[in-house]
C-alpha cells in the first residue's frame, strides 16, 4: 500500500531532470512515485524495452538504481545496470549505439554532496525535452510510492566506459597529440569522469596527472562544479610543470568541462567554446552551424559567421541545444556554463569529448591557448562573460518579478536595445548584454553578462546584483 506521505506534493522537472536535497526534497517515496511515472512514459513508447540505468559517485547512487531497475520491471522493461560510478555522457553513448528505449542517470552534476537528482535520457542520447517531461509529470501520481514489490533479483550489468573511449578515440588527432608531448592536469573533482578522461587522453599519447580522482560522495567537501573558486589547486599545478601543457576539469557527471591554460588562467565558457568552434571549423569538422543559448557571449556568433556558418541563440537548458543536434540544424552546440556537444558523436552536452578536444587543439598549436584567443580577439572583438548566483529571498524574487514586468530603459549608462523576457530578463546592450534569471536547478537567481573589457563585466555584474536588491531601477 502506497504510503501517501506526499499526497500534496506536486512534481514537477527543473532546467535538466529532477534535483533536491537528499531527503527534504529528493526522498526514496518521492522517487518511487516519479520513476513510476517515468516507467509508465516509457512503456507508452511501444518501442524497444531495454532501458539503461546509471548513477555518479553520490551517496546511495546504487541503491537508487536498483530500485529504478524494480520499478521498470513493474512496467514490463528490461533494466540494464551500468557497471560502477558512470559520467552521464557515457550513459548517454550507451543509449544511443545499444538503441535503448532510453536512459535513468541518478546525478546531480555540479551541486554539492546534499543534493541528488534524476536525468532522464531519450532514445537519441540526449535529456528530455519540455514537451516529454510535460507529459512524465502528467504520468506521476504523488501518492503511488508503495516499495517495490519482492526482490529485483539479478540484473544484467553493462560495461559502458570502453566503447565510448573507443570512439572518443576514433574523433580526435591521437598522431598531433602524441607527437607534440603534450602534459595534462585533470581535476576529476571525486566525479564519474575518473577513471575515463585521463584513460582517453593517455591512450591518445598525452601525459596525464589526475588530481581528485578518488570516489568521494562528499566531493572533498566542495560542489563538483568546475569554476574559478573551486580550481585553484589545478591552477597552482598546470604552472608548475613544463612544456606544452593544459588543465582540465569535469563536473561531478563529467557533462561540463573547465580549461585552465598554461599561465594558470581558468578560460571563460564563452572563450573555450570560441575555440573549440574555430578550431572545428578549421578543421573541416562542421559545415551546418552552432547552437548556441542566450546567455553566451557573442565571441562565438562572431567566430561562426566568419567560417561562413550560422549561429542559432536558444533559452538555457541544454535541452534546447540537442534538440537542434538531433534535427541536424547544427553540428555543434554550446552553452554559457560549460556544456558542448558535437553532433557526429553526441546529442547532449559531453565535456570529456570537449576535454578530447581540447588536448588536440593544443598540440596541433604547440604553444598556449591564450596564443589563438588573443588572435581571435584582435579579429573578432573582445567579449569579457562571467556569472553570479544569487540566494533567493523573498525581497529580491520580488525585485526580479518587478523587473520582469518593467524592464529597466539603461544598465550603467548604457540604454537597453531590446528587452526580452522569454527566458528570464535578457537585455540586450550595445557591447553585450545583462540577463537575471531563476535557476532550475538550485535556490539562486543567476546575473549572466557579457562585455567588452573585464572591467566593464564586473560593473555590470554589480549592477545585476544591486538591481535584484530593489525593485527600482
Amino acid at each position: 500500500m502506497a504510503s501517501n506521505q506526499d499526497a500534496n506534493w506536486e512534481f514537477r522537472f527543473g532546467t535538466n531532470g529532477w534535483r533536491g536535497v537528499l531527503g527534504e526534497d529528493f526522498t526514496f517515496p518521492r522517487l518511487r512515485a516519479v520513476l513510476r511515472g517515468v516507467g509508465s512514459w516509457l512503456s507508452a513508447s511501444g518501442g524497444r524495452r531495454e532501458v539503461l540505468i546509471a548513477h555518479d559517485t553520490r551517496f546511495m547512487g546504487e541503491h537508487m538504481s536498483r530500485m529504478a531497475a524494480g520499478v521498470l520491471r513493474e512496467a514490463g522493461l528490461e533494466p540494464l545496470l551500468a557497471e560502477g560510478p558512470t559520467a552521464t555522457p557515457v550513459a548517454a553513448h550507451g543509449v544511443l549505439h545499444r538503441e535503448a528505449a532510453g536512459g535513468l542517470v541518478f546525478t546531480a552534476s555540479h551541486n554539492s554532496q546534499e543534493y541528488h537528482g534524476l536525468k532522464i535520457l531519450g532514445p537519441q542520447g540526449a535529456c528530455i525535452g519540455a514537451e516529454a517531461a510535460a507529459e512524465i509529470e502528467g504520468r506521476v501520481d504523488c501518492a503511488n510510492d508503495a516499495p517495490v514489490a519482492g526482490d529485483i533479483g539479478s540484473v544484467e550489468r553493462v560495461e559502458l566506459s570502453k566503447p565510448y573511449v573507443s570512439e572518443l578515440l576514433t574523433r580526435i588527432d591521437t598522431d598531433a597529440i602524441r607527437a607534440a608531448r603534450v602534459s595534462i592536469v585533470y581535476d576529476a573533482m571525486h566525479g564519474a569522469g575518473s577513471g575515463v578522461v585521463d584513460r582517453a587522453l593517455e591512450l591518445a599519447g598525452a601525459r596525464v596527472r589526475v588530481r581528485r580522482g578518488s570516489v568521494d560522495p562528499s566531493f572533498g567537501g566542495a560542489a563538483p562544479d568546475p569554476v574559478a573558486a573551486n580550481l585553484g589547486g589545478l591552477r597552482d599545478e598546470v604552472q608548475s610543470i613544463n612544456g606544452q601543457r593544459l588543465g582540465l576539469a569535469t563536473d561531478g557527471d563529467a557533462d561540463r568541462f573547465a580549461v585552465v591554460d598554461a599561465d594558470g588562467q581558468l578560460l571563460t565558457e564563452t572563450e573555450s567554446l570560441a575555440l573549440l568552434v574555430d578550431h572545428l571549423a578549421r578543421t573541416g569538422r562542421i559545415s551546418k552551424g552552432v547552437a548556441v543559448s542566450i546567455a553566451t557571449g557573442s565571441l562565438v556568433s562572431r567566430i561562426a559567421a566568419d567560417h561562413g556558418l550560422r549561429a542559432v541563440r536558444h533559452p538555457i537548458g541544454f535541452s534546447e541545444l540537442s534538440r537542434s543536434l538531433i534535427a541536424g540544424d547544427c553540428d555543434v552546440a554550446g552553452e554559457e556554463s560549460g556544456g558542448f556537444a558535437i553532433a557526429s558523436f553526441s546529442r547532449d552536452k559531453d565535456g570529456m569529448m570537449a576535454c578530447g578536444l581540447m588536448v588536440e587543439l593544443l598540440a596541433c598549436l604547440r604553444a598556449p591557448l591564450r596564443t589563438r584567443l588573443d588572435e581571435l580577439e584582435r579579429r573578432h572583438g573582445a567579449s569579457a562573460c562571467g556569472r553570479v548566483a544569487v540566494r533567493i529571498r523573498p525581497e529580491n524574487r520580488q525585485a526580479f518579478r518587478a523587473l520582469m514586468s518593467d524592464p529597466p530603459v539603461a544598465v550603467n549608462g548604457r540604454p537597453v536595445r531590446c528587452a526580452s523576457t522569454t527566458d528570464g530578463l535578457h537585455l540586450a546592450l550595445d557591447d553585450g548584454f545583462l540577463m537575471l534569471r531563476l535557476s532550475g536547478t538550485e535556490p539562486v537567481l543567476r546575473v549572466y553578462a557579457e562585455a567588452q573589457t573585464e572591467p566593464s563585466l564586473r560593473r555590470r555584474l554589480t549592477r545585476g546584483i544591486e538591481m535584484l536588491g530593489a525593485a527600482g531601477r
